[in-house]
């Protein structure tokens, strides 16, 4: 059973850092690209960061560039997501994401989908 459990939301004031976290579970890890999107109230699901599974590179959305830093770590199964310098506007639900095949930042090519977390930023 496919499982992908993300922790590390919360509140946090503006300017303020998290770290969101993906712990995956009953696939192979390792030969995925993963994701992550996030979903603010009334707005569609969008992309944030991703990350391949050979060369690790890394693909952001222009809203989070030099913010945000996604990693992973294979021999923990286990995806992150480093935010700083948060805005109010990066208020959503997160959601860790496993790609079908080649990281493409599209929703409609994500597999498995975590249940979410979500960050509050206050201004």
């Amino acid at each position: 059973q496919v499982q992908l459990v993300e922790s590390g939301g919360g509140l946090v004031q503006a300017g303020g850092s998290l770290r969101l976290s993906c712990a995956a579970s009953g696939f192979t890890f390792s030969r995925y690209a993963m994701g992550w999107f996030r979903q603010a109230p009334g707005k569609d699901r969008e992309f944030v960061a991703d990350i391949d599974w050979i060369a690790y590179i890394t693909y952001y959305a222009n809203s989070v560039k030099g913010r945000f830093d996604i990693s992973r770590d294979n021999a923990k199964n286990t995806l992150y997501l480093q935010m700083n310098s948060l805005k109010p506007e990066d208020t959503a639900v997160y959601y860790c994401a496993g790609y079908t095949g080649t990281p493409t930042h599209r929703v409609r090519d994500v597999r498995y989908w975590g249940q979410g977390t979500q960050v509050t930023v206050s201004s």
